[in-house]
């Protein structure tokens, strides 16, 4: 008998002889007690101590502000469609037939975050909001339209959401790439975006 068919027949021998029950799951604790009462903060503050920043509007409406931020600063490419080309901004809209590879030159990349987590300032990132995986990795720097309103307290939370069984791809970034193995200096940028700013953007309904 081959090492292929000794292979096969133990695992049919594992399936026939494993006993025909189905336990239930653990009932998992949301451990909200210490949710902190106000999730934006508590989600920048986690934002900034890991390496990403918040885009302040200074009085503008998000999407001036937004505009403000990536104009003259060479390619953009967008996910969203609060952002778009005209005669005065130059922006590839990322479409879903693109070739990954081709975002390889853009300098800012802007998407929209499915939700953020205030426990570690991550954001919630699927294929629907990105379209392209690599929109959310290749470009140079990250700028993230994040709806305050879709801020949950802890990763308890965050993985009852819906968007981590019903999406094909779904990913939590936290800050900009970052890396420490080198005589332990930290460093931005090296196997990612060099910077992730989040714009609080409530979503177009």
């Amino acid at each position: 008998m081959s090492s292929t068919d000794s292979r096969a027949a133990i695992f049919a021998a594992i399936r026939a002889n494993r006993p025909k029950i189905q336990p239930p799951l653990p009932d998992v604790p949301l451990f909200d007690e210490k949710a902190p009462s106000d999730l934006v903060t508590a989600f920048s503050e986690m934002l900034v101590k890991m390496g990403g920043k918040v885009l302040d509007p200074q009085g503008q409406d998000p999407i001036s502000a937004l505009r403000a931020a990536v104009a003259d600063k060479g390619i953009i490419a967008t996910c969203v469609p609060e952002l778009h080309g005209d005669a005065s901004l130059q922006i590839r809209q990322i479409l879903p037939d693109m070739d990954p590879h081709s975002l390889a030159d853009v300098e800012i990349g802007v998407v929209r975050a499915a939700f953020g987590v205030a426990e570690t300032g991550s954001l919630c990132l699927t294929d629907d909001e990105l379209i392209v995986n690599t929109s959310g990795y290749l470009p140079q720097h990250l700028i993230v339209l994040l709806d305050p309103s879709q801020i949950v307290a802890n990763l308890h939370n965050a993985y009852r959401r819906p968007e981590l069984r019903e999406h094909k791809y779904a990913v939590f970034q936290t800050g900009p790439s970052a890396t420490a193995d080198i005589e332990g200096v930290l460093i931005h940028g090296a196997q990612g975006v060099r910077s992730l700013r989040v714009l609080f953007c409530p979503k177009q309904r």
